[in-house]
């Protein structure tokens, strides 16, 4: 072989080894880019916060302070979009279809602890299709009534009840709201007959009971608050452990002799089918991040919410659990089942 031979020869397998390497690359490469993708960090793009309930409600409110909080620690702006009606079924159920990480549930304790006890066709599994993040207050409900009836205590309450039996009505946001099961506890404690009458918004709840269209209800923490102060609602008293720290002057259920300490909050939630634990890590630090502002907690107790440090994921996960036995008994209790 002549050297013009042996060259024209290593050229060739030069060429050959190159189009080798491009080739093998090339097919690497498909395979390549969803791993890149899935180690871009989340988020990634703009956040939607579902929320359970109606604009100007305790939960929407409080969804809308943290979602600055949340845009500054992340990255991504997080804007908050209501979900309304069937005790937050509807919002949950919106969340866990969604099929993306980048759709975020703010639900109340009782859209996620006691709608499996009494809602035997749910349509998603609460502990596998949701991933909890992290807690966000601590509080109880309020009971209120219109001033027109007089009922400003649970003293109050019992005597107007028992005097005027089957003729009082009281509100909630819905069947099987924690409101709902309060009012179960309170006639099984007392004897006493009260109807039910659940809304599917705690704005037309707050409206009719301001106008005097049904006597009294059970709502949130935050909604009643600017109209006890100005005397368009009598606050009845609170549930939970402890007064709310904008309304102190309203006793709890316990200090008026029901004793009734089971808390109330808020959770953020991640949809499991499209989920990870990072992800669920990284939007648990930012919430950390958040609480811990003295202006955010300041703004949450002038709505009336104590804003405690937030838990782990983990813990918050636990915590669920141990509601569940609270809320699943009283469930139980009062024989209480949607069909």
């Amino acid at each position: 072989m002549t050297s013009n031979d042996k060259e024209t020869t290593m050229n060739q397998l030069r060429i050959e080894r190159r189009t080798l390497l491009m080739a093998a690359m090339a097919a690497a490469l498909p395979a390549a880019l969803p791993l890149a993708r899935a180690a871009a960090p989340w988020p990634s793009k703009p956040v939607r916060l579902v929320v359970t309930s109606s604009p100007g409600s305790g939960g929407d409110v409080f969804a809308r302070l943290l979602a600055p909080g949340l845009q500054s620690a992340l990255g991504q702006p997080f804007y908050v979009e209501n979900k309304v009606g069937a005790n937050g079924i509807i919002a949950n159920d919106f969340v866990v279809k969604s099929n993306d990480a980048h759709t975020v549930l703010f639900a109340p304790s009782s859209a996620i602890v006691i709608n499996p006890f009494i809602q035997p066709k749910l349509p998603y599994d609460t502990q596998r299709d949701l991933l909890p993040v992290g807690q966000i207050g601590l509080s109880g409900i309020f009971l209120v009534a219109n001033p027109e009836t007089g009922i400003a205590s649970l003293a109050d309450l019992v005597r107007y009840a028992k005097a005027n039996p089957g003729k009082l009505s009281c509100g909630s946001w819905g069947n099987g709201s924690s409101g709902h099961l309060a009012l179960e506890g309170l006639k099984a404690h007392y004897g006493i007959d009260i109807h039910h009458v659940p809304y599917k918004a705690l704005s037309t709840e707050l409206s009719d009971i301001i106008g005097n269209n049904i006597p009294m209800g059970f709502m949130d923490i935050a909604s009643p608050v600017p109209h006890i102060r100005n005397g368009k609602l009598l606050a009845v008293g609170v549930t939970g452990t402890q007064r709310a720290p904008a309304t102190p002057q309203v006793p709890t259920f316990t200090d008026q002799g029901f004793r009734f300490d089971a808390d109330g909050w808020y959770g953020v939630f991640l949809p499991a089918g499209t989920s990870n634990p990072e992800m669920v890590e990284r939007l648990n630090q930012a919430l950390v991040q958040v609480a811990q502002s003295a202006d955010i907690r300041k703004k949450f107790e002038d709505q009336n919410m104590a804003l405690p440090a937030v838990k782990p994921a983990a813990e918050f996960a636990r915590s669920i659990q141990s509601d569940m036995k609270i809320w699943g008994g009283l469930a139980k209790l009062a024989d209480l089942k949607m069909s």
